[in-house]
C-alpha cells in the first residue's frame, strides 16, 4: 500500500494550514480533515471554465478573471478555449500555491502560468474585483469551498451583496459572473438574483469520466444582458 506523502504546508491569510500530499499519482489539497481539491476530481474545475467560455461566445479579445489558482484545471481548460489575443488575471491568495504548481504540480500546471496572456496576481481576488469597473467579460470564482466557506472566514465578503454587486460592476456588458461550489445553495442563488442578476445553476459531476459527487455552477449575468 503507498503511504502519502506530505510535500508542502501553507498559512492561509487570516485562516488555517493548508497541506499538500502526493498519494501515487494524484495530489490533494488538505484542510484540517477536509480534502479542499484533488488531481482525481479536476471535472468540475474544467466545466466552470469551458461553460463560462461557451455562454461568453466568441468575445474579441476576452478578458477574464479567474480566483483561485487552485491545481490550474480551470486555466488550462480557459486557455485552450480562448483566442490568442485573450488575457486572463489568475489571482491567487497563498503564494505557496503558485510554488507548488510550478514545483511539484508543474506537470498539471502544464505551462499555463508562462502562457504570455496570463497575468498572475498573489493577492485577494475580491481585492482585484474591487479595482476593476467595467474590466472583465468573465469572472470566474473558485474560492474556497464555495459560497459556504471552510478555509477564511474574510472570503463571506466575496458572496456578500455587496461582493457580487462588486463583482458585476466589474464585468463588461453581456459579461458572466460563473461560481463554483461543492454543494447547492438556494439561499446564494436567490441572493445572486436579488443582486439584479439572470442566474443559471448547473450540477456537475466532479471527474472527468462522469463519476464522483456532484458540484454546482452558477452562471449569472445582468439581467436582460
Amino acid at each position: 500500500m503507498i503511504a502519502r506523502e506530505l510535500l508542502g504546508t501553507a498559512r492561509v491569510p487570516g485562516g488555517e494550514e493548508l497541506r499538500l500530499y502526493r498519494h501515487d499519482r494524484d495530489f490533494m489539497i488538505v484542510l484540517g480533515r477536509n480534502e479542499l481539491m484533488s488531481s482525481r476530481m479536476s471535472g468540475s474545475e474544467i466545466a466552470l471554465a469551458e461553460m463560462a467560455c461557451e455562454r461568453l461566445g466568441n468575445v474579441a479579445a476576452a478578458r477574464l478573471l479567474i480566483g483561485g489558482y487552485g491545481m490550474g484545471f480551470t486555466l488550462r481548460a480557459a486557455l485552450a478555449r480562448l483566442g490568442h489575443d485573450a488575457g486572463v488575471t489568475v489571482a491567487e491568495l497563498v503564494p505557496e500555491i503558485i510554488d507548488w504548481a510550478r514545483g511539484p504540480m508543474r506537470d498539471l500546471a502544464a505551462g499555463g502560468l508562462d502562457d504570455p496572456r496570463v497575468r498572475l496576481e498573489i493577492g485577494d481576488v475580491a481585492d482585484v474585483i474591487a479595482r476593476g469597473a467595467g474590466s472583465y467579460d468573465a469572472i470566474l470564482l473558485d474560492v474556497d469551498n464555495g459560497p459556504d466557506g471552510l478555509v477564511r472566514a474574510a472570503n463571506d465578503r466575496l458572496y456578500s451583496a455587496g461582493g457580487l454587486a462588486r463583482a458585476a460592476a466589474a464585468l463588461r456588458p453581456g459579461g458572466v459572473l460563473a461560481i463554483w461550489s461543492a454543494a447547492a445553495d438556494p439561499a446564494f442563488a436567490a441572493r445572486l438574483r436579488q443582486a439584479g442578476l439572470s442566474v443559471e445553476e448547473v450540477r456537475v459531476r466532479a471527474r472527468t469520466n462522469g463519476k464522483g459527487p456532484m458540484h454546482t455552477i452558477w452562471f449569472a449575468t445582468a439581467s436582460g444582458a
